[in-house]
């Protein structure tokens, strides 16, 4: 194995930068496929809805492929999928066609994540599992910056669906190196399928992720969101009993009596609520707020993903050496103060100032992101190591879209609060701000050389809009202050973290 082992990590890097890139470049190109395809907001939102829910639906399932399917055979058929997928969005004349190819991925970057995770649990000793996932984490982090920017920059240029084709190419030269290269390292047990488990985790999954999507733009009190939350939350509550009382469970929660793969996964899910949530909130900010273009975006963004792929290799060896307290305590410590300067944005803020602080917390994010989910796998029994996998990839998912929903609807709740005593202040009511109202009045008229009634109804406009941007800033802001709470949180759960005790190494 150590004689392959070169080979096989370049191999599923390869895979998961090339899944990870063609995930995070679709939402660039949304507006100009709602043009092409003449569909609503609504209905476009179903290519990354759809995604996410097929997403979720594989995942738990895939601990069974793992366990059933040969390690090369399952890893090519994915990404054989995701190649198909990519395909058939790329040549698609209709959005329906379009959906179905993005599902197609999405039930192949379904099986990527943990079957990557799961490789490199096995090929790798717990003592260099850091340095592992950090060289993993280098794909992980620098896809997601690197997408938007390279999107950014082919809508300005070509065809959105030059964005799917560029992966036809990428996905068959990954089959190709998959064949030659990728052995069977997975341990296969031939377990017996769990059908009422997949039908809960199914319908859990995905009824619960899906009323938390529709959350930050329908509102917590839209009677689709409730009863898409409740009858998720129902279904995960039998998925559960069922996963406990089964012989052969489509997951193992036992995984949750390790006591550090528990608390690994709490701060798990603080630092998805916190910043995936709030790595939303930012390009809002730069796009709708400053009229930044969506490749200036993807640039501001791009230097703290360079910094992340160059720290996540390091950040793994330090683990390997002082284990993942240190490193939890000081990235989330670091990523708390500068979402704490995120709650300072003004109309003003400068492009430079932004990029700056986005590189910094992309610093302290590079310490905690692999770590933390490497520590909780490597305290894990070898038999368990493929379901850990599926349920972290699982609560991750369900986390990140969690922080996205609570985040945007904070921001969207706390703009119309602000909106509402801008109103208060301004009324006409109070002689001192009608009187200046009534001179600004006379000079946009002045200015403008327009009647005085409508140069009045001019400077509403004007004060409305200006109203409406100062609100929707402090919005954000009032939600960069919850996700700032909420890294701080993960800052007391980390003082809890333990280096593992050793664990048998695998079978040659």
């Amino acid at each position: 194995m150590n004689s392959n082992r070169g080979a096989t990590v370049a191999v599923l890097i390869f895979g998961m930068f090339v899944v990870i890139l063609n995930q995070t470049m679709i939402n660039v190109a949304i507006p100009k496929m709602m043009n092409d395809l003449n569909v609503s907001t609504t209905t476009i939102q179903w290519l990354s809805t759809g995604f996410m829910l097929a997403n979720a639906v594989m995942i738990p399932i895939s601990a069974f492929l793992m366990e059933t399917i040969p390690t090369r055979t399952l890893f090519i058929t994915a990404m054989a999928l995701f190649t198909a997928g990519s395909l058939i969005c790329g040549i698609g004349s209709s959005f329906a066609l379009i959906l179905v190819g993005r599902i197609v991925q999405a039930i192949a970057a379904g099986l990527m994540m943990p079957l990557v995770t799961s490789i490199f649990l096995r090929i790798f000793p717990p003592e260099k599992m850091g340095s592992a996932m950090g060289m993993m984490g280098v794909a992980m982090m620098f896809a997601p910056a690197l997408g938007p920017t390279f999107a950014g920059w082919v809508i300005e240029h070509f065809s959105w669906r030059v964005l799917f084709f560029i992966m036809v190419p990428l996905g068959l030269i990954e089959v190709v190196l998959a064949f030659r290269l990728l052995s069977n390292v997975l341990k296969l047990t031939y377990p017996k399928l769990d059908w009422p488990g997949v039908v809960f985790s199914t319908i859990g999954f995905g009824s619960l992720l899906y009323g938390l999507s529709e959350a930050g733009s329908k509102g917590w009190g839209s009677a689709v969101v409730l009863s898409t939350i409740v009858i998720g939350i129902l279904f995960l509550v039998f998925f559960v009993w069922r996963q406990l009382t089964a012989k052969t469970p489509l997951l193992n929660l036992r995984v949750f009596t390790v006591y550090l793969f528990s608390m690994t996964t709490l701060v798990s899910v603080v630092i998805n609520i916190a910043m995936f949530g709030a790595m939303l909130l930012l390009p809002i900010y730069i796009q709708n707020i400053r009229g930044y273009t969506a490749l200036q975006s993807g640039l501001l963004m791009l230097p703290g993903a360079v910094i992340m792929g160059i720290m996540s290799p390091i950040s793994g060896a330090l683990f390997d050496k002082i284990g993942v307290r240190p490193l939890a305590i000081i990235g989330l410590a670091i990523t708390t103060v500068t979402t704490y300067e995120f709650t300072h944005l003004t109309d003003g803020t400068s492009y430079s100032h932004l990029m700056v602080l986005y590189m910094l917390r992309s610093f302290g994010m590079s310490f905690i992101m692999m770590t933390i989910m490497t520590a909780g796998l490597n305290a894990l029994p070898i038999e368990m190591k493929s379901h850990g996998s599926a349920v972290s990839n699982t609560i991750r998912q369900v986390a990140s879209s969690l922080g996205t929903a609570l985040l945007i609807t904070v921001e969207s709740t706390r703009a119309n609060a602000h909106i509402a005593n801008y109103v208060n202040s301004i009324t006409l009511n109070n002689p001192i701000a009608a009187d200046n109202f009534a001179s600004f009045e006379r000079a946009i008229a002045g200015l403008t050389g327009l009647p005085p009634d409508v140069g009045a109804a001019y400077a509403i406009t004007l004060i409305s809009g200006l109203a409406t941007k100062l609100s929707t800033i402090e919005g954000i802001n009032d939600s960069f202050v919850v996700a700032m709470c909420i890294t701080a949180l993960g800052v007391i759960f980390s003082l809890f973290l333990s280096r593992p005790k050793k664990q048998p190494k695998p079978a040659k």
